[in-house]
């Protein structure tokens, strides 16, 4: 006996298939047009396998309520290690394509958050539900030519929320908003002119962008070469007026310089002509009072009183050893 035509095995690569034919459609690269990208899409529309396009809808979905759609209603289970798959290889092309929006409840929230969350752009939903209608041709030819100012709208919001960082040089960067980055810039804007004046400002990492800022010259010209598997510290300052490199790790989910970490940079920049001085910094001191037992000697705790810091072994106010 045959199966009815409408049965759940057939209903399911059916919707794939569709789904990864509009993917197609609306431009996305080959390596987003399979399985796992169509899943995460039809998991963004709220869509089952005997939905149909119009009933789509735009929850706000984390990667993992994304993966649990998928598993309860497609019965395809991705292992828990997969998330960044997810995350790298299909939802950060659906961004940059314009077709989902991160974080549309909180442009501020960090891009590392564990709240972040995902959501079919607007205008991209409008044109999935009319997908198999006599309307689809048309409405997808004027989709494709706003896509671009989408894009750029979208962009422009995103870029409103960044926090903005201006050097003595007149160069300027953006810092994405929230997290460690908030308290990055405080480091920038309140340690920096405290405590090393007119230093100079080499390196500063962003959970976004890892070097925004990078004056990779300066560094060589103190002796240091940075391979790809160098651990940077979040900023990097040289003190000009001491001869200090001044290696700072701003820590909100991440631990301060403890032994292990003293000893790696201490290899990272043992090539410095400058003398080196490590410092941990802090939003406040709940968050130091977690990581007390951790801090190594021989390096410097800076934290939410700005013009004082609080020395682990120090001989003076702030010195290399």
């Amino acid at each position: 006996m045959s199966r009815p035509s409408d049965s759940f095995e057939d209903k399911l690569p059916q919707k794939v298939e569709e789904t990864k034919g509009i993917l197609s459609k609306i431009g996305l690269p080959s390596p987003q047009q399979n399985d796992r990208s169509a899943l995460t899409l039809l998991a963004l529309l709220d869509l089952k396998p005997r939905d149909r396009w119009s009933d789509a809808g735009c929850p706000l979905l984390g990667i993992t309520p994304i993966m649990e759609f998928i598993a309860k209603f497609y019965e395809k289970n991705y292992k828990p290690n997969t998330r960044e798959t997810f995350r790298r290889q299909t939802i950060h092309q659906f961004v940059e394509a314009g077709i989902v929006i991160r974080n549309p409840d909180d442009y501020s929230r960090p891009l590392n958050s564990p709240h972040t969350v995902y959501q079919i752009e607007e205008s991209t939903l409008e044109l999935l539900k009319s997908y198999d209608t006599d309307g689809w041709t048309e409405n997808l030819k004027k989709y494709l030519k706003s896509l671009e100012t989408l894009k750029k709208r979208y962009a422009q919001e995103r870029e409103m929320v960044r926090i903005p960082v201006n050097l003595p040089s007149g160069k300027s960067f953006y810092l994405s908003p929230g997290g460690q980055n908030l308290l990055i810039d405080k480091i920038i804007k309140d340690f920096c002119s405290l405590f090393t004046p007119d230093g100079k400002l080499i390196y500063v990492g962003d959970a976004a962008d890892k070097g925004i800022h990078f004056e990779i010259k300066a560094l060589e010209k103190l002796g240091v070469t940075i391979d790809s598997h160098g651990k940077m510290p979040d900023v990097v300052v040289y003190y000009q007026q001491k001869n200090w490199l001044v290696l700072v790790e701003a820590v909100t989910t991440h631990g301060p310089i403890d032994p292990k970490r003293l000893n790696e940079l201490k290899i990272l920049f043992g090539n410095s002509k400058a003398h080196l001085v490590f410092v941990t910094a802090f939003r406040n001191r709940n968050d130091m009072k977690k990581y007390l037992q951790e801090i190594s000697w021989e390096t410097e705790v800076w934290v939410d009183e700005p013009t004082h810091m609080i020395h682990f072994n120090g001989k003076r106010f702030l010195e290399p050893y």
